[in-house]
C-alpha cells in the first residue's frame, strides 16, 4: 500500500474508531466527479474488486462502489487505509479517462504527478462521468433523436382524446400556410366588423366560382364566426373536404383527406377552430383547421349522414346515418354518451333545438302507417321520443332549418315545397304557409335561413337557388346558378347580400 497508519498496543479502541471518523469525514475529489459528503461504513452485498496499482493490494481488501460514496471494507480489519484509497481513486480515474481521450505515447493532462498523501483538487471532465471500471455511470444520457424516427411519447403526455387505433395524420402543407388560415383577416369583411347587421340582401351577381372538387360537393358552410366568415368549408363525395377563401381571392386554403369513403357532412364547431365530418367509412372525425391533425376519429359502425355538435357544449356531437339508432359522442372520452333508438331505417337530418334541450330527427321511412317515423322529436337528457306525430304526409324530408330567432323550423320535403313547424311542443305544422317553386326530384337539397330570419334559402335539382320571404312565403329571387342540382345554398353571416352554392357536378359559386 502506499501508505499506512500505525497503531500501538497503548492506544485504545475508542481512539482508534474517532481517528477513523475524522478520515473518512474528508471530502473526496476525483477527477471524474466530486464527493462532499461523509462516507460511511455500511455493508453491501455487491463489491468491485480492487484494479492492479503500482502498490502492493491488500489481498483481502475490496472497494464498495456506489454513485454518491466510496468504502473500503477489509476483512481483517475494520481500520481503514485513507491514503491507499485515495491514490487509488485518483489513479484510477485518469487511467480510464487518458486512455480513452488519449492515444499511447501521448501524455494526458490530467495524469499529472501527484504529492502523496495530498489531494491535489482536479477539474472537473468535459465528458461524460465513467466509473472505475470504465463504464458510464448511471446519469441521464442525452438522447438524439434521429430523422424520420418518431419519438416515444408517455401516455399521460399524449392528448386525451386521441383515439390510440387512429392516429393523427398531417395534412399536406407548409407549416407557414398552416399558421395564418385564423390568423388572416379578410379585407373585405372587416368593414364590417362590429357593425349592426343589415338586412339580407338578394345575390344576383357571380363574383367567383371554386372548382377542384372531382365529385359532388353535398354542403357548404361559412364560419360562423365573424373575422374568420370569409372562410367557406365544402364537403365532397371525393373523399375530402375543403376550406376555401370564399371572399377575395377563392384559393383552396387546406384538403382535408382523412376519410376513406365519401363525405357526407362537414360542419364548424362553434370556436371555428375545428371541423367535424362524418363519412361512408362509418367515421366520424373531429380536425384541427391549421395543422390538419386528427383530434377524435371514432368508429359509428354505420355509414354517418349526418353529424351535428351539440349548442350549449360542443365537445358532445351527434351522429346518424344508415343505422335505426342517433349516437352522441362524448370528444373528450371518444365513448358513446347516448345512444337514441328510432327503429328506422336511415336518419336524413338532426337538427337541435333552441338551448339544445331536445332536437328533431327525419328519417327515410315512407309508408302507409309512417306518420310515427317521419320527423321524431327526441329529449336530449333522457333519450325518450317526445313526440312522433309532427309530419302527417307521407313524404320524406331530407334536411331541416331552425329559424334564428322565432319558435319555429322548416323541413324541406319530396314533395317539392317546405313545411313550417313549431319547435315547442306539440309541434304542429303550419297548414297556411308552405314554400314552393324549388325541385327536390329525390336530391338532399338543404335549406337555410339568413341571419336575421327574413329569408329562407333553399337549391333545387334543376340548378337554380331560391330565396323565400320567411313570412308571406313569397318567392323573392331566384338565380340560375348551376346547370347540374343545386344541393345547397349557405348565406354569409357577415356580409350582406352574399351566399355560396354548390352542386352535383363538384362546382362551388359564391354570389354577392
Amino acid at each position: 500500500m502506499a501508505s499506512l497508519v500505525t497503531y500501538e498496543d497503548s492506544e485504545s479502541e475508542d481512539d482508534s474508531l474517532d481517528q477513523t471518523e475524522e478520515v473518512t469525514s474528508a471530502s473526496i475529489q476525483t477527477g471524474c466527479y466530486e464527493l462532499n459528503q461523509e462516507v460511511r461504513k455500511l455493508e453491501s452485498p455487491w463489491t468491485i474488486p480492487r484494479p492492479h496499482s503500482s502498490t502492493t493490494p491488500d489481498p483481502d481488501g475490496s472497494v464498495l462502489a456506489y454513485p454518491g460514496n466510496v468504502f473500503e471494507r477489509s476483512s481483517s480489519s475494520l481500520y481503514p487505509q485513507p491514503h491507499s484509497c485515495f491514490d487509488w481513486e485518483s489513479k484510477c480515474c485518469h487511467d480510464g479517462t487518458a486512455q480513452d481521450k488519449h492515444p499511447r505515447g501521448t501524455a494526458s493532462p490530467q495524469s499529472q504527478p501527484e504529492t502523496p498523501g495530498k489531494i491535489s483538487p482536479t477539474k472537473p471532465l468535459s465528458h461524460a462521468p465513467r466509473t472505475f471500471d470504465g463504464g458510464v455511470t448511471p446519469a441521464k444520457r442525452n438522447h438524439v433523436v434521429r430523422s424520420g424516427v418518431r419519438p416515444y411519447i408517455p401516455k399521460r403526455q399524449r392528448p386525451a382524446t386521441m383515439d390510440p387505433k387512429h392516429p393523427a395524420e398531417q395534412v399536406p402543407g407548409s407549416p407557414t400556410s398552416q399558421s395564418q388560415i385564423l390568423l388572416d383577416v379578410s379585407a373585405r369583411v372587416k368593414p364590417y366588423l362590429g357593425r349592426n347587421p343589415r338586412a339580407s340582401g338578394m345575390p344576383r351577381r357571380l363574383l367567383m366560382s371554386l372548382g377542384g372538387h372531382q365529385a359532388p360537393v353535398n354542403t357548404v358552410q361559412w364560419c360562423p364566426v365573424p373575422h374568420l366568415s370569409h372562410l367557406l368549408l365544402s364537403a365532397s363525395m371525393d373523399k375530402t373536404f375543403k376550406v376555401w377563401d370564399g371572399a377575395e381571392s377563392g384559393q383552396c386554403l387546406r384538403v382535408y383527406t382523412c376519410h376513406s369513403g365519401a363525405v357526407r357532412d362537414a360542419r364548424w364547431t362553434p370556436c371555428g377552430r375545428h371541423l367535424l365530418s362524418g363519412s361512408f367509412d362509418n367515421m366520424a372525425v373531429i380536425t384541427d383547421v391549421e395543422t390538419g391533425q386528427q383530434v377524435v376519429k371514432l368508429d359509428n359502425q354505420f355509414k354517418v349522414m349526418r353529424v351535428v355538435p351539440h349548442p350549449s357544449s360542443p365537445e358532445v356531437f351527434l351522429c346518424g346515418g344508415y343505422s335505426s339508432t342517433v349516437n352522441a359522442w362524448d370528444s373528450r372520452s371518444c365513448k358513446v354518451v347516448k345512444v337514441y333508438k328510432a327503429g328506422i331505417q336511415q336518419t336524413l337530418d338532426i337538427l337541435f333545438l333552441r338551448g339544445g334541450v331536445g332536437f328533431i330527427t327525419s328519417s327515410d321511412c315512407v309508408s302507409r302507417d309512417s306518420a310515427d317515423r317521419t320527423l321524431i322529436a327526441w329529449d336530449y337528457q333522457t333519450t325518450a321520443k317526445v313526440s312522433n306525430q309532427i309530419y302527417q304526409e307521407r313524404y320524406t324530408c331530407p334536411s331541416l332549418a331552425l329559424h334564428p330567432l322565432e319558435e319555429s323550423f322548416v323541413a324541406q320535403t319530396n314533395g317539392d315545397y317546405m313545411a313550417v313547424f313549431s319547435s315547442q311542443q306539440p309541434y304542429r305544422m303550419n297548414k297556411r304557409r308552405r314554400y314552393e317553386g324549388h325541385k327536390v326530384e329525390g336530391y338532399a337539397v338543404q335549406c337555410e335561413f339568413s341571419l336575421d330570419g327574413t329569408i329562407l334559402a333553399s337549391g333545387s335539382s334543376t340548378g337554380s337557388a331560391h330565396f323565400y320571404d320567411f313570412h308571406n312565403a313569397h318567392t323573392l329571387h331566384t338565380l340560375r346558378a348551376h346547370s347540374q342540382p343545386c344541393l345547397c345554398v349557405s348565406q354569409h353571416p357577415v356580409l350582406p347580400a352574399t351566399a355560396a352554392t354548390c352542386d352535383w357536378a363538384g362546382e362551388i359559386k359564391v354570389w354577392h
